[in-house]
Parts: C-alpha cells; sequence; structure tokens
C-alpha cells in the first residue's frame, strides 16, 4: 500500500514560527527522508474564502507569499506537488457528496469548528461554508488517496472527522477511501507555539507573531518585547520557565552548539533554565540568546525566499503545473466514487443493456 502525504496551509496571510514548528519542519523532515510514494501540498484558497468572503484580495495577494514561505523553508518542487484548491474541481463535487453522510449537529460538535465560531465572532451569523470546512477537508485528503497528514495539535479533531467520513462511504458505498492518520510533532513544545504576548497560540488576528518573512530588525524587536515571567522584576528575584514564552521558543529551536557558539558559560538549556529559576539571570540576556538562536535558523531561509523573489513567473509555474497534475489524478479518483455510488451513467457499460432487458419484460 503506499503511503502518500497531504498537507497545506490557507492563505490568509505569511506563515509564522507556529506554523514551522507546528507542522512546516515535520513536512521538512518527511520529504528529505523519503518514506513516501507521493507528497502533495495544497495552498486552501476555497477554504480561506469561507471566512474571509468579502476580502478575496486577501487570499489573492497571500497565494504568493504562502507559497514564497514553503520554498524558503526547504520544501522541494522537485519531491512534492503543489496545488492550488480552487484550481481542483473534483474537490468541490466530492465534498457535496460527502455532505449527505454527516449531520448537521455533528459538524457543530467539532472541537476545532466550535473554536473558531467563537474565535471569529460567527456565533450568531455563521458561513455555512465555514461550518462544513471539516468536510471539505476530508475531500482534500482523500481524493488523492493520502493516509499520512501532518498538522498542527489543533487540527486532530478534525482528521477523526475525516475518519468518520471515510468509514461511512466506505460502509455504505464500497470500500474506496483510507483512514488517514495525523502526524503531530513529538516536541511537545511545537504543537502549539505561544505568541510573543504570552498568549496561548500565535495568531496573526492577534498581531503577536515573528513571520519567516521577518526582517532581522523586525525579529530583535519582537524578541526584546517578548512575555517571561511577570514575577521576576529584579535580576537577583528566582524566574518562572514554566509558560515564560522566551524559554518555550528556545525549547522549539535551540541546540546544545547554540551554547558553545553564542553562551559558553552553559552546556545546555537545562542549565540556563535551572539558572533562571534560581535567580541571577536577566530576561534581556536569555532574550539576546534566544534572538541569535532565531537568526541562526532564519538567515538561510530569508536567503532562500530572496532568491525565489527574483522570478515571480516561475513560482507561479510551479504551481500551476502541480495543479493540473492534481487534478489529473482528481479526476480518475471521481471516476471511482461515482462508479462506488453507482451514479456513473455513461461510463457504465452495463446499464442500458440491464435497463432494456428491464423494459422488454414488460
Amino acid at each position: 500500500m503506499k503511503n502518500i502525504i497531504l498537507t497545506g496551509d490557507r492563505p490568509t496571510g505569511k506563515l509564522h514560527l507556529g506554523h514551522y514548528v507546528g507542522s512546516l519542519k515535520n513536512r521538512v523532515k518527511m520529504q528529505n527522508e523519503g518514506n513516501y510514494d507521493k507528497m502533495y501540498v495544497m495552498i486552501a484558497d476555497a477554504q480561506a474564502l469561507t471566512d474571509n468572503f468579502d476580502n478575496p484580495k486577501k487570499i489573492r495577494e497571500n497565494i504568493t507569499e504562502v507559497m514564497l514561505d514553503y520554498l524558503s523553508v526547504g520544501l522541494d518542487p522537485n519531491k512534492v506537488t503543489f496545488f492550488v484548491q480552487s484550481y481542483v474541481k473534483e474537490l468541490t463535487e466530492l465534498t457535496f457528496y460527502l455532505l449527505n453522510l454527516v449531520t448537521l449537529s455533528r459538524l457543530e460538535r467539532n472541537p476545532t469548528v466550535k473554536s473558531e465560531i467563537k474565535s471569529k465572532n460567527f456565533e450568531t451569523s455563521l458561513p455555512t461554508g465555514f461550518l462544513i470546512y471539516p468536510v471539505s477537508q476530508t475531500s482534500d485528503i482523500i481524493l488523492f488517496d493520502s493516509n499520512i497528514v501532518p498538522v498542527g495539535e489543533d487540527q486532530e479533531p478534525m482528521l477523526e472527522q475525516a475518519r468518520e467520513l471515510v468509514r461511512s462511504f466506505n460502509s455504505t458505498y464500497k470500500e474506496i477511501f483510507r483512514e488517514p492518520k495525523a502526524v503531530i510533532p513529538e516536541n511537545k513544545v511545537c504543537r502549539r507555539l505561544p505568541g510573543i504576548d504570552g498568549n496561548a497560540k500565535m495568531s496573526k488576528s492577534l498581531d503577536n507573531c515573528i513571520y519567516l518573512s521577518d526582517s532581522k530588525e523586525e525579529v530583535k524587536k519582537k524578541v526584546m518585547s517578548m512575555f517571561t515571567d511577570p514575577g521576576h522584576i529584579k535580576i537577583t528575584d528566582p524566574g518562572k520557565v514554566e509558560g515564560n514564552s522566551v524559554f518555550t521558543y528556545l525549547d522549539a529551536f535551540c541546540e546544545d552548539y547554540h551554547f558553545e557558539k553564542y553562551l559558553p558559560e552553559y552546556k545546555n538549556l537545562d542549565e540556563l533554565k535551572d539558572h533562571y529559576r534560581r535567580g541571577g539571570l536577566g530576561d534581556v540576556k536569555i532574550k539576546k540568546f534566544l534572538n541569535k538562536v532565531l537568526e541562526d535558523f532564519l538567515v538561510p531561509v530569508r536567503e532562500k525566499r530572496a532568491y525565489y523573489e527574483k522570478d515571480i513567473s516561475k513560482l507561479f509555474k510551479i504551481m500551476e503545473n502541480g495543479s493540473k497534475e492534481a487534478s489529473a489524478y482528481g479526476k480518475m479518483k471521481l471516476e471511482q466514487v461515482k462508479d462506488a455510488m453507482g451514479i456513473n451513467y455513461f461510463d457504465d457499460n452495463n446499464l442500458i443493456s440491464e435497463l432494456q432487458i428491464k423494459y422488454d419484460q414488460k
């Protein structure tokens, strides 16, 4: 059985460090390990319109930004098929069929959807397209026979709903789909990186992100403004590491070699944490260290981004070619779907003869 990976993002803005540790890092790792037969990365523009329907310009502008971010972190068009969701019309048709297999109450119970409805103030006026997002996402996955989906921890309820829909289709019609498995970062810290303001989640709407495309100056400014321990007023005060955003980011990005390079008085992060807990270590010092750690990661990212920014037409050609390839596979799979459902009227060679016999016997 082939291993097929499907993952992607909504083009509602530039991607940030939370996206990287939550899913992009895993995607690059899986791509480079090569333990798969096919890998699709989707730019989910149609899904982004479900809560940005009145501002399509936002989606149009950010398709390029997201694609640049993909390539800058190391996703390789020679190993990955990139495609734009709205250019694969077979996804829309499959979503339409799957909608008959899920109830309204089940969609409303989805924890991820409930959380997003609240955060977007959709309680009193909920766009239908937004509510059926889990069904659309299921189509994205199963149309390409994907069984591996690298996602952040908050997307696991969506994958569970996808598995439910697969089981429902297979039992109602014919077994043609596989149940997808979520691949979540092993490092628990990376599953949900907090915002620089200490908020539990890094979010574009909260303006608490460090973006992959931020300049050196922007990163430094954001790091130096980061939330730490409000009780750590004087350097001599004991400090809390838990809930301290600076240490959470160090957990996600810091390696032992960073200490040898930038902070040789400590062997590793555990020693740094112990000193902070005892007191005698200032926030400015650890923030400066974090800034250097992040710069080590971001410098090559910026260099790759600058390379691809020089030829945007090449960028669009990658997306166009990938979208055509994805559509061709989707067309083939949709034929299987319609065959399983018995709605392949003009492709079923036996249908006319069977009907003719039926009417001849009248």
